[in-house]
């Protein structure tokens, strides 16, 4: 009869953790389901007008600025508002 009433307990635990879990995952999933609405991407601009002969490898962009790594091995520095042109770097590896 007492292992029955340990038993009987063992399960209201089991129980109660089962739920806790489940709650947390739920919780967890929310969290992040909310947080990845919530990111303000930066917006792309609509095109970007490369020097002759360039053609785009990789981009990238900050807040005021995006950048374009070209297959001449040179990054191109862009302004957000105007679109120009601002910095040219060009990549040496040694």
């Amino acid at each position: 009869m007492g292992e029955v009433r340990h038993l009987k307990y063992l399960k209201w635990l089991v129980t109660i953790l089962t739920v806790t879990m489940i709650g947390g995952v739920l919780t967890v999933v929310g969290l992040l389901v909310m947080q990845f609405g919530a990111m303000n991407a930066i917006p792309l601009p609509d095109e970007i007008e490369l020097p002759d002969g360039a053609a785009a490898v990789a981009f990238t962009q900050g807040s005021d600025w995006f950048a374009v790594v070209t297959d001449a091995d040179e990054i191109l520095v862009f302004s957000r508002a105007t679109g120009g042109l601002t910095q040219r770097i060009e990549i040496v590896v040694d």
